[in-house]
């Protein structure tokens, strides 16, 4: 029932469009049941009973009656089939084609509905999540749903229609014979019940393992070079096989069910020919019916079993379908960050504060941060430094909202951050990762990603600030070279730096590199740094670095130490002072002479 209400979810948009279809399928099946009756009167007019016994339209009787020659008559009754086969094909044609319709219609809302969801999901959501699975639930889940209600639902409907326009023809031709011809019909409906509820557990563990196997294939793809790298292709490949395998063994298993189902349908289908047959003989032979009879309920037979027989189909497909939209409504059913949400809309200065802030993940026990208090002046370049895992980048993402504090509060230019609205939020305070993602598309796509229609100059002035303008005017095709998919054809520097101009182009106060500047040296470090407070004076940079020498001429260096703040001050004051900014110094210590070397070329 849970799948049902799903299902319909998805189509009660369509309902009208549905209901045309089953009104062409309706129309259909009245319209083939004419066609044993056409070979009835045929087998009348050669003998074997009267014609006027066939159930056909009256006007139709009394034009074939009226026509004296035999071949005539039966030319003229063949050309009515072909004529009503005519008709029936065009309708098909429309049948098929509004269900194709149908299945876009619902497909294109599905995918809408999925793709703006995901992205609205949090941030610990995405983390938790494996990017195969999300992709099939985006994909087959949704041709599944959408393939069933376009074709499956109207062919529910057709069934019980076909069966009762077949069992209304028979009864006017033998009740007794109509009787006879339902006899399979409850075994197969039981039947039929039976296989569903074994389909839709068995689907479950075959979608299960068919995600396992997507999330292996995709992770694999994505990181071929790690792959290759370690080589580790072995252990790869025999991951995939054993999911491979997993996946086989399920459908082959769910396969070999199938095929015992239909088999047994088969030989119930049969049976019911041959006793429906022996049955017709036996009337026959009483004179309650002739031979023109026998064949026409014969015919008109395939109406009553042949549907039931694809009952079995539908409530497999429908099995199928249950599954996927379950699927779906389990990822449309987590709530989006935005259900927690600000209103305010201030002006972002770059006056940032934290009071007393704690927060911890939610798959942990143990708080992160604890008590972190510290202040931000507008302007100021803030350096967080501190051992990995301390929590540095963590405060980056509570404070552009993609995770959401647990006590405490934090204040941009005296409003908390808990009123601002997020999208307002990530607008003033742009963040460089570590790890920047660049899409598939040209070096001056992805800076102008964010707002196509820029003037170029301005996204050249971003490219020169990052020192990546002159690299990129070296390649064969400039700015309208094709990056990899997540920039593999740049270096690591190279794509950091295309991330930082990305940034740029934006006009933000607040500026956040998330040790995004690690893959650059310390001599394009300090470049870019430069222009930036050259070109940005009243601009807020917060920087996590592990880079002493980069710390080292911020504003302010703010030390984590488990999940507290340790230390806060100018590098002379606590290089001076016992504890672990003192010691990242003295590591680091031999960067001191290069650093100075850097800082008297000015460049």
């Amino acid at each position: 029932m849970k799948g049902i209400k799903k299902i319909w979810q998805w189509s009660r948009k369509y309902v009208w469009l549905i209901l045309f279809i089953v009104f062409l399928s309706t129309i259909l099946q009245w319209l083939y049941a004419y066609l044993p009756l056409f070979v009835q009167y045929v087998f009348g007019r050669l003998g074997y009973a009267s014609g006027s016994g066939a159930d056909l339209p009256g006007f139709l009787l009394k034009w074939y009656d009226g026509i004296d020659d035999t071949i005539t008559c039966l030319l003229i009754v063949g050309a009515s089939m072909i004529v009503l086969q005519a008709v029936r094909s065009v309708m098909r044609f429309m049948d098929n084609y509004f269900q194709g319709a149908l299945s876009h219609y619902i497909g294109f809302d599905m995918r809408t509905k999925i793709y703006d969801h995901v992205m609205d999901l949090s941030f610990s959501y995405h983390n938790h999540s494996d990017i195969g699975d999300l992709i099939q639930r985006s994909t087959s889940d949704v041709d599944q749903t959408s393939t069933f209600i376009s074709s499956q639902i109207p062919g529910l409907i057709d069934i019980f229609v076909t069966v009762f326009i077949g069992a209304y023809r028979v009864f006017r031709i033998s009740p007794t014979l109509m009787w006879v011809s339902l006899i399979s019909v409850p075994f197969t409906a039981i039947s039929s019940i039976i296989y569903f509820r074994y389909c839709n557990k068995a689907f479950q563990k075959i979608e299960k393992s068919e995600s396992k196997m997507t999330t292996i294939i995709q992770e694999n793809v994505n990181s071929s070079r790690v792959v290759r790298a370690f080589s580790n292709e072995k252990y790869e490949f025999e991951k995939m096989d054993k999911a491979n395998k997993d996946y086989t063994k399920k459908n082959g298993k769910f396969n070999t069910v199938m095929a015992v189902f239909w088999g047994i349908s088969d030989f119930i289908v049969f049976l019911q020919y041959a006793l429906t047959m022996s049955v017709g003989i036996f009337l026959a032979r009483d004179g309650i019916l002739n031979a023109a009879d026998i064949v026409a309920a014969l015919l008109l037979m395939g109406m009553l079993i042949w549907p039931m027989r694809g009952l079995g189909r539908i409530i497999a497909s429908f099995g199928k379908a249950s599954v996927a939209a379950n699927r779906i409504d389990e990822m449309l059913s987590e709530p989006v960050e935005y259900e927690i949400n600000g209103t305010e809309k201030p002006t972002i200065l770059g006056n940032i504060e934290f009071k007393n802030v704690a927060f911890k993940f939610d798959d942990d026990t143990k708080h992160l941060l604890n008590d972190i208090s510290f202040q931000i002046k507008a302007g100021q370049t803030v350096a967080i430094v501190g051992k990995t895992g301390s929590g540095k980048s963590t405060i980056c993402n509570l404070l552009t909202r993609m995770l959401e504090i647990d006590s405490g509060d934090i204040l941009i230019d005296g409003v908390s951050i808990k009123n601002i609205e997020k999208k307002h939020l990530r607008k003033n305070i742009k963040m460089v990762l570590q790890d920047p993602f660049l899409f598939s598309k040209t070096v001056y796509d992805n800076i102008a990603i964010s707002d196509s229609s820029l003037p170029t100059e301005r996204i050249y002035e971003a490219a020169k600030m990052a020192y990546i303008h002159q690299e990129v005017m070296k390649f064969d095709k400039g700015y309208k070279t094709i990056v990899g998919e997540k920039g593999t054809t740049l270096s690591g520097g190279q794509k950091q730096r295309v991330a930082i101009a990305r940034m740029l182009v934006n006009d933000s106060n607040v500026i956040i590199f998330d040790d995004s500047l690690s893959a650059l040296d310390t001599k394009t470090d300090l470049m870019i740094r430069k222009a930036l407070k050259e070109k940005s004076k009243d601009k807020t940079m917060i920087i996590i670095t592990h880079r002493s020498t980069t710390a080292k001429e911020a504003d302010v260096i703010i030390v984590l130490e488990n999940g507290k703040v340790a230390q806060i001050g100018k590098h002379e004051e606590l290089v001076n002072q016992v504890g672990l900014y003192k010691e990242l110094w003295g590591i680091q210590g031999e960067l001191e002479e290069e650093f100075s070397q850097v800082l008297k070329e000015g460049k």
